[in-house]
């Protein structure tokens, strides 16, 4: 089946207004009401912070669920750059509370943005996999204490329910099922209902050790919204992956691959991706984080895929292991915090919009 693209009318309002949210992230008021996710469809925008990670999945209804927060900035304390860019967001997309959020782990590119987000939009309740076990005995662990400590600072205060998750747990989302498959270094001891299969590509796939760090424990999940899957495992590291998918592929085929760990070559083995067979992809990379040339490869060679997306040119990387200029968000230049939206039908079919073009493109269902 072919894809096929259009380009948003009104474009340009939406980016002016993006711009302008920005300037203005910390103040608070009225959400901007148009984009809400109103409609049958689940809405799945990926914010650029710059080689972390911040994905906002709004329902139908409004409610909201986002994952991570980026980095911490401070050196600029009235309008930090990934808080500022979240709330942004959550502003353009009609969230005026975050309903449920999900800290992976506790690095500070997915932790750090927490507490100064906190300041500038209500959360509902936060979701982690527990205690950080990247103490200060691991070399270079302090961004990760520092970071753990002030989301701890950020529930002591009382003010939003705190839930700790392990592998097989539901969370308490309306609009669309999510389980947790990884959470605290451990995976699901038995297969999702969609799973079960012998998993070929294992032969193939050589072996890592694990990292024993906050990456190993990241909390992976799997979202399903009608007849679409979408697979997002964090950081979760090439390691401990294995135990998802080797000898069996515990979680079968997904439609929507959040790319692990930015398309560092840590995550995201050949066993991984060539079983969940992803029609699309989409990659938290920076300009000169992740998005590493084996990445590119493996997610490539999958065998259903349609098309792999990027936030950022992979700015070390030759034309070979990028993607087409239309499906990056952000290319060499000046930082412009351009963003990548999916929108989810309940059909199966899918669309991708690049905000810096204003183009979407359409995926059939499957």
């Amino acid at each position: 089946m072919k894809t096929r693209m259009r380009i948003r009318t009104g474009w340009a309002a939406i980016a002016a207004a993006v711009t302008m949210i920005s300037a203005s992230a910390g103040a608070q008021g009225p959400a901007a009401q148009g984009l809400r996710s109103k409609s049958d469809e689940l809405r799945v925008y990926f914010v650029d912070v710059e080689g972390g990670q911040s994905t906002l999945f709004v329902m139908p209804g409004g409610e909201s669920l986002l994952v991570d927060t980026g980095s911490p900035d401070p050196r600029n304390a009235t309008a930090p750059r990934d808080a500022s860019r979240i709330a942004a967001m959550c502003k353009l997309a009609g969230v005026t509370k975050i309903d449920n959020l999900v800290i992976t782990h506790y690095h500070s590119d997915h932790v750090g943005g927490l507490p100064q987000l906190v300041g500038m939009i209500p959360v509902g309740r936060f979701i982690d996999h527990g205690a950080n076990r990247e103490d200060a005995t691991v070399e270079g662990s302090a961004p990760t204490v520092a970071g753990y400590d002030a989301y701890q600072k950020v529930l002591a205060a009382g003010h939003a329910e705190h839930l700790t998750v392990k592998p097989g747990d539901v969370l308490p989302v309306k609009g669309m099922r999510v389980q947790v498959v990884s959470a605290d270094g451990e995976v699901i001891a038995k297969a999702l209902l969609e799973g079960g299969e012998q998993n070929a590509a294992c032969a193939k796939s050589p072996m890592k050790d694990v990292e024993n760090t906050e990456n190993d424990r990241s909390v992976g999940m799997v979202m399903t919204f009608g007849q679409t899957r979408i697979l997002d495992l964090g950081d979760l590291t090439w390691a401990k992956e294995r135990g998802l998918m080797c000898p069996v592929n515990k979680l079968g085929r997904v439609d929507v691959y959040i790319v692990s760990h930015h398309g560092l070559d840590h995550s995201g083995s050949p066993a991984l991706v060539d079983a969940i067979a992803p029609r699309v992809a989409i990659m938290d990379n920076g300009g000169h984080k992740g998005g590493d040339p084996s990445t590119f490869e493996t997610i490539e060679g999958s065998p259903r895929l349609k098309a792999l997306w990027q936030l950022h040119t992979a700015e070390g990387n030759d034309a070979k292991h990028n993607e087409p200029e239309s499906r990056i968000a952000n290319l060499l230049g000046p930082d412009a915090a351009n963003y990548i939206e999916l929108t989810v039908r309940r059909d199966g079919s899918l669309a991708v919009m690049n905000s810096r073009t204003g183009q979407t493109v359409d995926y059939p269902a499957k």
